[in-house]
């Protein structure tokens, strides 16, 4: 049975979840654009029962219990810990569950990749907690709630303790401002950069691939509070999938515009982006560069092979002939950039729950390129 507790409204959730900001696995699942199509409700969760942590073959799983290793597939330990084929108790998309992020290596346990590459960063494959309470802001209602659900929800005095905790005004703390220490750097060098793309070239023509998806990472020394640099992101470039995460190891920074996976009444839909084109101060010629970005064969090509390659995932553990594209290339306009979205929608077979989804289709094959492994063969090399 769900527990819920209605809370004052606040438009501006960051205040709630800057009570949190400094307690580790304290996160916020933030919607930032406020658009009741992509972006209705923001999440708040702290103070996890359980935490699992993937580093290569081992994951640690630490409760109030104690902590254990284990060898098991990640996904399957957090098969034990949430109830993934369940529907939400009631209309609100999170009464409490698994939060946390995926790391690209961990598509390492799903398929066979060289290991070339330096792990410079060392950072864990997999972070989740297991939350037994959140609270949710529907900002389309302009509603909040406190909820909580599950094997460890809260018993009845401390639900009682939470709904006390939070029925008060939040009090704003006075942070240190985040600045930057350093010029930007990027992994690659120029000459390095040039001859990676030369690579992927020959690779294309010689029909070892069709895309291929080549990143780079920026690096920058920097002092200050992590959650005053992440409240300054939020309002230079909000969007619809944003996120901080305060981990024991790492504060994690998202601003995503991308839909990767949503399940929910008995449909999976996935919304890759490829293509974009900045936006422009004056309407006129913000409304040309979105046409150019509709009309253009480049992009739409692009597009429509990761659209091919994520029907293919979805099919894994989908009913037959229930994966369709309601909406190919359409643009949508965020606050600095139009993207090429489209929509890819299917059933889910019997038996098979967003874990088997996930799993079907991680890592995404907008942040691979086509084929997925393939192409993710040639990222590890170069």
């Amino acid at each position: 049975m769900a527990l819920t507790q209605e809370l004052p409204y606040r438009a501006d959730t960051a205040a709630w979840f800057d009570a949190f900001a400094d307690q580790p696995w304290s996160v916020f699942l933030d919607s930032g654009r406020h658009d009741p199509a992509q972006s209705r409700y923001d999440i708040v969760a702290a103070e996890p029962w359980a935490t699992l942590v993937t580093r290569g073959a081992m994951t640690e799983i630490r409760t109030a219990e104690g902590v254990r290793i284990s060898p098991e597939d990640p996904f399957s330990l957090l098969r034990a810990s949430v109830c993934p084929g369940t529907e939400p108790p009631g209309p609100l998309p999170f009464y409490g569950g698994a939060i946390g992020y995926f790391g690209y290596d961990l598509g390492r346990r799903l398929e066979r990749l060289p290991s070339i590459a330096i792990d410079d960063e060392q950072m864990p494959e997999m972070a989740l907690g297991i939350y037994p309470w959140a609270i949710v802001v529907d900002h389309l209602e302009e509603r909040s709630w406190l909820v909580g659900s599950g094997p460890r929800q809260p018993g009845p005095g401390a639900w009682a303790a939470l709904c006390r905790r939070f029925s008060e005004p939040p009090q704003e703390r006075v942070r240190s401002p985040f600045r930057t220490l350093s010029s930007v750097r990027s992994s690659f060098s120029e000459r390095t950069y040039i001859a990676a793309f030369d690579r992927i070239m020959r690779y294309i023509r010689d029909g070892d691939c069709y895309q291929v998806n080549l990143a780079q990472r920026f690096d920058v020394q920097a002092a200050g509070d992590p959650w005053s640099a992440y409240q300054a992101l939020r309002i230079m470039n909000p969007t619809p999938f944003a996120a901080y995460l305060h981990l024991p190891f790492a504060h994690v920074l998202s601003a995503s515009p991308e839909r990767f996976l949503q399940v929910r009444a008995g449909r999976v839909m996935t919304q890759p982006i490829k293509g974009t084109r900045p936006r422009a101060g004056h309407p006129r010629l913000d409304a040309q560069r979105a046409r150019e970005l509709r009309a253009s064969a480049k992009d739409r090509a692009e597009n429509v092979m990761i659209v091919d390659l994520l029907r293919n995932d979805l099919a894994k553990n989908c009913r037959v002939g229930s994966v369709r594209v309601p909406k190919l290339f359409e643009v949508q306009s965020f606050a600095n950039v139009h993207h090429l979205v489209s929509t890819v929608e299917g059933e889910p077979a019997p038996g098979r729950d967003a874990l088997d989804l996930l799993r079907g289709c991680f890592p995404g094959g907008s942040i691979t390129g086509a084929p997925k492994v393939r192409a993710m063969q040639i990222i590890e090399e170069l």
